[in-house]
C-alpha cells in the first residue's frame, strides 16, 4: 500500500537538512542505492521490516547497510530512525519523493514521448528542445513505441500532455461526425 504523504514528509525533512548542509546530492545518491538494495533483495526488506525479528537485530542490519555505503552521520541516523519507527517499508517511496525534490531543485522535469515508430536521435532531441522551451525546465525524455497510435506522437511532461497522434485525431473526427447525426 502506498503511503505517499508519509514518504513525502520524511523526504522533505531529509531534503531540508541536506539542503542546509549542502549534501542533498550525496544523500540522494545513497538513498537511491539503499532503496534499490531494498527493492531488489527481498531478504533485506524482510530483515528490516519483519516484526518477528527484534528491533536491535533490525537496527544492526540497517547499521550494516549504512556502514557499507559509507553514509554520513545524519543519513545514518535517518535510516536508523526509519527502522525504529517501523517505517522501513516506505523506504523506496521516500527515495522516490526525495528524487522528485532534488530534480525540482535542479529545475529538471521528466517526460515521455510515445510514437508509432522509433524516433531518430535528432527528432528526439528536437522534441526535447521544444518541451524544454514550453516548460522552461530541463527535460529528461524517455521514448517508447506504441504502434496503436497509428502515427504522430504523444508527449507528456508533468501535467502537460501534447497529443498529436492520428488515433486521437480519428477519434475526434468520429465524434464530430456522430455529433452531426
Amino acid at each position: 500500500m502506498k503511503q505517499t504523504i508519509l514518504a513525502k514528509r520524511y523526504a522533505k525533512a531529509l531534503f531540508a537538512i541536506g539542503k542546509e548542509d549542502g549534501k542533498y546530492e550525496a544523500y540522494n545518491e545513497a538513498l537511491q542505492g539503499v532503496a534499490t538494495l531494498y527493492v531488489e533483495n527481498p531478504e533485506v526488506e524482510d530483515a528490516l521490516t519483519n516484526p518477528l525479528y527484534p528491533l536491535d537485530i533490525r537496527e544492526k542490519v540497517m547499521a550494516g547497510i549504512v556502514g557499507s555505503i559509507d553514509a554520513d552521520k545524519v543519513l545514518g541516523n535517518f535510516l536508523n530512525l526509519l527502522v525504529q519507527k517501523k517505517r522501513a517499508e516506505i523506504l523506496p517511496e521516500i527515495a522516490e519523493q526525495f528524487q522528485i525534490m532534488v530534480d525540482d531543485d535542479n529545475n529538471i522535469s521528466h517526460g515521455t514521448v510515445i510514437s508509432a515508430v522509433k524516433l531518430s536521435a535528432s527528432l528526439q532531441a528536437k522534441v526535447q528542445d521544444t518541451l524544454e522551451k514550453i516548460t522552461g525546465k530541463k527535460v529528461e525524455l524517455t521514448a517508447s513505441v506504441d504502434p496503436s497510435i497509428i502515427g504522430g506522437m504523444i508527449a507528456k511532461v508533468g501535467d502537460l500532455v501534447m497529443d498529436g497522434s492520428i488515433r486521437t485525431q480519428l477519434a475526434g473526427l468520429k465524434g464530430s461526425i456522430k455529433g452531426r447525426e
